[in-house]
């Protein structure tokens, strides 16, 4: 029988599809990431169906009985604690050991932090990565943000309330302070705030008031414009020829990428071209 994938609401309560509450209704177990959390949802929707729990500390030791269930004809919901179960979220393990085991694994939309911070936060859709949530560690996190300052397409990843100032002013030392971010959190609920500006002035919207702190964070980079690109072109050009001459391509590259601050792997690609 079908493992089924049920986005649950991101903030407010109503937000879920007909078709996934009358899922969770009629099926025989849902996995949930934290069920006292789900409970709070499956009340709200006279929802009686068990829950187990199933999240990250536990999913490689349950998968197995789970894909068993399911051979023998369980119908499984499997819900995060908001949002679209897998994304940031447990779930990976569980449904690439279903479909190995030829079980339906059947999604039903819904809720998107992600997505529902693209469509309200004035940077392109079109074209976008999602990173995840940067590294805790401040070199890991800063290498990250300089290996995606560069491309061409908005970024999208999350960071947490204890971290958002900290992240900031990092985004700040790699991106300059012309480039259009977005900080996106509590979307759906009262205190719903999609900020787009540039990091001087989000910075200084975290820094007036504590509260605006509070919450998990959806952050959207805007991506490297065609003007940008072009001063960088024309700064390697000038930087990397003068370098080659005194030292590798290796170090060369990383010089230049420190001093103009962009990717040493793009920098590198360019001075193995000279």
């Amino acid at each position: 029988m079908p493992l089924y994938i049920i986005a649950t609401p991101i903030g407010n309560l109503d937000d879920i599809t007909f078709r996934g509450v009358e899922t969770l209704k009629n099926v025989d177990i849902i996995l949930a990431e934290d069920t006292r959390h789900s409970k709070k949802l499956l009340n709200h929707y006279d929802i009686d169906t068990p829950m187990q729990a199933f999240h990250e500390h536990n999913e490689s030791a349950k998968t197995a009985g789970i894909v068993a269930q399911l051979l023998a004809g369980k119908n499984i919901a499997l819900i995060s604690d908001a949002g679209t179960p897998l994304i940031s979220d447990p779930g990976y393990v569980l449904v690439s050991e279903a479909k190995k085991a030829d079980v339906k694994v059947s999604p039903i939309p819904g809720a998107s932090a992600i997505i529902s911070a693209l469509s309200a936060s004035g940077i392109a859709s079109d074209h976008f990565s999602f990173v995840g949530f940067l590294p805790t560690k401040q070199v890991a996190r800063l290498k990250t943000i300089q290996s995606n300052a560069h491309l061409d397409k908005t970024i999208v990843f999350y960071e947490s309330p204890k971290r958002i100032l900290i992240c900031a002013n990092d985004l700040l030392q790699v991106l300059g302070d012309e480039r259009i971010v977005c900080f996106a959190k509590e979307i759906s609920k009262s205190f719903e705030t999609i900020k787009t500006d540039t990091l001087p002035n989000l910075i200084e919207y975290l820094t007036e008031d504590e509260n605006h702190q509070k919450g998990e964070f959806v952050i959207l980079i805007s991506g490297f414009g065609k003007n940008n690109k072009v001063d960088t072109e024309v700064q390697l050009d000038k930087i990397l020829p003068i370098l080659l001459t005194e030292m590798g391509a290796s170090k060369a590259a990383k010089l230049a990428a420190k001093i103009i601050g962009i990717d040493k792997k793009y920098c590198y690609q360019r001075a193995i071209e000279y």
